[in-house]
């Protein structure tokens, strides 16, 4: 049950005009409804034109000692951290002491691998570098390593032995490694450390006393949590680095958005660059210098979210209208996450608010008219029902229950912002309006059949499974089948194990998941599994 326990309001400004008359009660609602009762919870904010109209936080800050959270409480920023690293970049850059165009070769030669040295500051700043990130190095994340202090260096060296990951400048691929590099370039140029750097020249002048690095003194940020509510992996502030380590409260976050989009810490031009993506061609990704674009309902941002242990951050800017809001989460696994209270409380500011849905009891006969397969322009769209309950599954991804919201409308739950409405077309024929994360002009799919039958599972012997189960790669990405005793799980870097099915000797099915996995031989001995999704075709070779 989500109730409005522990809500907080702190309006220090009254609402522009823009914003609607009711958004002190339409957030607080809000995060009543993303808040469980006496667990972590979030601590946010929406300020206009510069000002912060509202403010508030649900939860708890300490579920040992039941401290609820406050706006004021201090937070993790994760990754948002990275715009005031790009920004503190942006800012030696007008003022001559560094060019966008100046590389490692140049500035930190002795610093790092030959390899590294055609890299730009601008690839740095946008992850079109191809330097492997640490984050992604196997094993180098776990709790041994995350908890003890480590110096720039040290986190430059973790990957200066890995295989670059692309041609410097010929893609992009999201990586902490590049943001470590820019602070071991701010320390270098200014002779400073990075955060001491930046309180000089941004957060200090700009009177953000709460932002700091949390590797230094300054106030304590609240307790993070993970999985069951249990206190979060810990990690030495130091290791996050320029790339997360940062750590303050929502006001600041309004009051740096102010500053920032205003006009007070960079150039114009410099600006622009930072908030213009300029990728390679063929780069889905919108991400300028430590910010990327999106959309809200229609409304164009500006932003970027976080992760850490124990922490999950949003904050989003709409140029437009100046409206900003950030939502800080002392949970990195509370659903919804961060991303989604934040879309929420910026709908609801814009005058745009996403609907607001109750789980109905699901009427099966009601919904069987309208199973199987619709065709979108871009995928297909699955409509099963299982045990009694509704599913949607699009190509190559997890079946995800849905919940009727009446009137023939479905939706995912808090967690996601999507749903769709099932009626029929003009010539009878069933249609799927989908609202992809809550768009509010929906995508149309026109049903094409009853969906496949998924093949019947066979029991592997013991051999068969020990025949399969290891470690594979593709480059950087590993997949490790593990043989549980009964049967296999698959698990990708990164991500949870999940359960396979089998088919075949040599075939296999993710559960839930429309994938398939083929496994080829050379001399009686597995050497490779060849995944397929997405109507992608992905080798794994076997490591020793």
């Amino acid at each position: 049950m989500r109730v409005s326990v522990a809500i907080l309001l702190a309006s220090v400004a009254s609402a522009a005009p823009a914003a609607p008359a009711n958004l002190q009660s339409s957030a607080a609602a809000i995060l009543s409804q993303d808040v469980p009762v006496d667990g972590p919870g979030v601590a946010a904010v929406i300020s206009e034109n510069g000002r912060i109209v509202w403010s508030g936080a649900a939860g708890r800050a300490d579920l040992a000692t039941k401290a609820p959270l406050s706006p004021d409480s201090v937070f993790r920023y994760a990754s948002i951290t990275k715009q005031f690293t790009a920004a503190l970049t942006l800012k030696l850059v007008d003022e001559g002491r560094l060019s966008l165009d100046d590389t490692l070769g140049k500035l930190l030669p002795s610093e790092t691998p030959a390899a590294w040295h055609p890299v730009t500051v601008r690839q740095l700043l946008n992850h079109t570098s191809g330097i492997p990130s640490y984050t992604a190095k196997p094993g180098f994340m776990a709790e041994a390593a995350t908890s003890r202090s480590i110096t720039t260096q040290g986190l430059i060296d973790a990957t200066r032995d890995m295989p670059m990951d692309f041609a410097p400048g010929t893609a992009f691929r999201y990586n902490n490694s590049g943001y470590v590099l820019l602070t071991a370039l701010v320390e270098k140029v200014t002779g400073k450390r990075w955060y001491t750097a930046l309180r000089e020249k941004i957060t200090g002048p700009l009177g953000l006393r709460s932002i700091h690095c949390g590797c230094e003194p300054g106030a304590a940020e609240v307790a993070g949590y993970t999985r069951g509510n249990g206190l979060s992996q810990k990690i030495d502030m130091s290791f996050p680095s320029g790339a997360g380590a940062l750590v303050g409260n929502v006001g600041d976050l309004a009051r740096w958005a102010a500053a920032l989009h205003g006009g007070k810490v960079l150039k114009p031009a410099t600006y622009q660059a930072m908030i213009a993506p300029q990728l390679p061609g063929g780069a889905a990704e919108r991400y300028g210098f430590g910010l990327s674009r999106g959309e809200v309902r229609g409304l164009q941002t500006i932003g970027h979210n976080g992760g850490i242990f124990g922490f999950n951050t949003e904050s989003l800017y709409v140029p437009d209208t100046k409206l900003f809001v950030a939502v800080l989460s002392n949970s990195d696994t509370r659903e919804p996450g961060a991303d989604t209270t934040a879309r929420r409380l910026l709908a609801s500011a814009a005058g745009v608010p996403f609907p607001m849905m109750t789980a109905q009891a699901l009427d099966t006969k009601a919904v069987e008219p309208f199973l199987g397969v619709y065709k979108f322009p871009e995928a297909e769209r699955r409509l099963l029902l299982r045990d009694g309950k509704l599913f949607t599954q699009r190509t190559g991804s997890e079946a995800l229950e849905v919940s009727p919201a009446g009137n023939g409308r479905y939706f995912y739950g808090l967690s996601s912002l999507s749903y769709f409405e099932l009626t029929r077309g003009a010539d009878g024929k069933a249609v799927m309006r989908f609202h992809p994360n809550g768009a509010i002009k929906a995508e149309q799919g026109m049903w094409t059949g009853a969906a496949p039958v998924e093949a019947a599972s066979v029991t592997l012997s013991p051999a068969d499974r020990a025949a399969m189960a290891g470690t594979y790669a593709m480059g950087p990405v590993t997949m490790t089948i593990a043989d549980t005793g009964t049967g296999l799980t698959g698990q990708l870097t990164g991500q949870q194990p999940i359960a396979l099915a089998a088919t075949g000797r040599r075939e296999l099915r993710t559960v839930g998941i429309d994938a398939r996995m083929m496994f080829e031989e050379v001399d009686g001995k597995v050497v490779r599994v060849v995944l397929h999704q997405n109507g992608r075709t992905i080798p794994f070779e076997r490591k020793p």
